[in-house]
């Protein structure tokens, strides 16, 4: 069961698309004997995420909401403000929210590498 490296420049390609795709190579499921209950996915690269294309209102108008516990310790954040300051972190962010949520996501993560 070898792992082959798959290297994919993110040049004006929606991020949404982008990372359904990078999801799908991560799981495996672009392989003739995909096993869900196995790690058979592949090694991806993500290349130039800086230049990555957003479409529709989102670069302005999505919201990230994080609670520090305290009374008054609600955070907003718009994606535009998150992108501009780590758009790789971002980006792993939203392909592990599309990663199944079971054993398997961790190590699924760690072969993705983002630059």
């Amino acid at each position: 069961m070898s792992k082959e490296t798959h290297i994919i420049d993110a040049t004006n390609q929606p991020i949404g698309r982008l990372a359904s795709r990078v999801v799908q190579i991560l799981m495996g499921k672009h392989k003739p004997n995909f096993d869900p209950s196995k790690d058979m996915g592949d090694i991806v690269i993500v290349k130039n995420i800086k230049k990555v294309k957003i479409t529709g209102k989102k670069f302005k108008e999505k919201k990230y909401y994080s609670h520090s516990g305290y009374l008054g310790g609600l955070k907003v954040r718009s994606f535009q403000e998150r992108f501009e300051k780590d758009p790789i972190k971002l980006f792993r962010e939203i392909v592990a929210g599309m990663l199944p949520k079971n054993k398997l996501r961790k190590k699924r993560l760690k072969k993705l590498i983002v630059e």
